[in-house]
């Protein structure tokens, strides 16, 4: 006869916080030292994001190989220094990807998974691997995620009230949101008087902490039509590696089009 455990579960919070902190201190050490070392974290959690995405949307285990298969290629490519790095050619394959996987799958919410992967990863090798001023705009990048998603938290426990989308996930509520947008500000605030971080960058923050709850509750509307309370169970607290992620999906290619690609189309003219 087993003997009933006396000790207690951690509560919910301590345990969230411990695996977010976790992922923070990994996240940091990974972009310090960029390269390959940020493009393998970088890969494998996508690759978990995918195999995520695949549940999500019911695909079959052949077919969720096959879409990992295929992303692979274009991940591959991704690789600083190994191979061409994020830019025309990991681009088109990434393309390739999407149409080779509805092709053989017959199935557009999984090759759509491989997009929704795969351009968020390309979009922050991308920020990272400029010169000078990568390693500042990557942390922007994700930080404001992560200031955006505490600020939220604490704000909607706190103040409550109206519900945000109460269709898509009951627990959202407009305070979690402005909470959301002053915390990520005032982070981006910080960046900007301690390691010069651009005005521009401090004046689109808010919108991007709006883009990160978009995308939050885009990936909570995916579960509620799988049925899923969670994308998976890889981290304690959190689930899986989408509903860690989910805020960043939508933000790293906005930031990316303002970091790396509106500078360069403005020196044109």
């Amino acid at each position: 006869m087993s003997v009933p455990s006396t000790q207690k579960k951690p509560p919910e919070l301590v345990t969230r916080i411990v695996t977010a902190a976790g992922l923070i201190a990994v996240a940091l050490v990974a972009l310090w030292y960029g390269g390959l070392v940020f493009w393998l974290v970088a890969v494998a959690l996508g690759l978990v994001m995918v195999a995520e995405w695949a549940d999500l949307v019911g695909a079959s285990a052949g077919h969720k190989r096959l879409a990992l298969y295929a992303l692979v290629v274009p991940l591959a490519i991704m690789a600083p220094v190994l191979a061409a790095g994020p830019g025309f050619i990991a681009a088109g394959l990434i393309g390739a990807a999407f149409f080779f996987i509805g092709a053989t799958t017959r199935s557009a919410w999984l090759a759509w998974g491989a997009v929704y992967v795969a351009v968020p990863v390309f979009a922050l090798l991308l920020i990272r691997q400029q010169k000078d001023i990568g390693l500042l705009y990557t942390v922007w990048t994700l930080a404001l995620v992560w200031m955006c998603d505490i600020g939220a938290y604490f704000a909607g426990r706190a103040i409550g009230g109206p519900k945000l989308a109460p269709m898509l996930s009951p627990n959202k509520t407009w305070a979690g949101l402005i909470g959301g947008m002053v915390a990520a500000s005032l982070f981006a605030v910080a960046l900007h008087y301690g390691w010069g971080l651009g005005k521009a960058a401090v004046l689109a923050t808010p919108f991007l902490a709006v883009i990160a709850q978009g995308g939050d509750l885009f990936e909570s509307w995916l579960k509620r039509r799988a049925g899923a309370k969670d994308s998976g169970t890889l981290l304690p607290g959190h689930g899986g590696a989408l509903d860690r992620l989910d805020g960043l999906v939508p933000v790293a290619p906005v930031a990316a089009l303002l970091v790396v690609v509106l500078p360069k189309i403005l020196s044109l003219f």
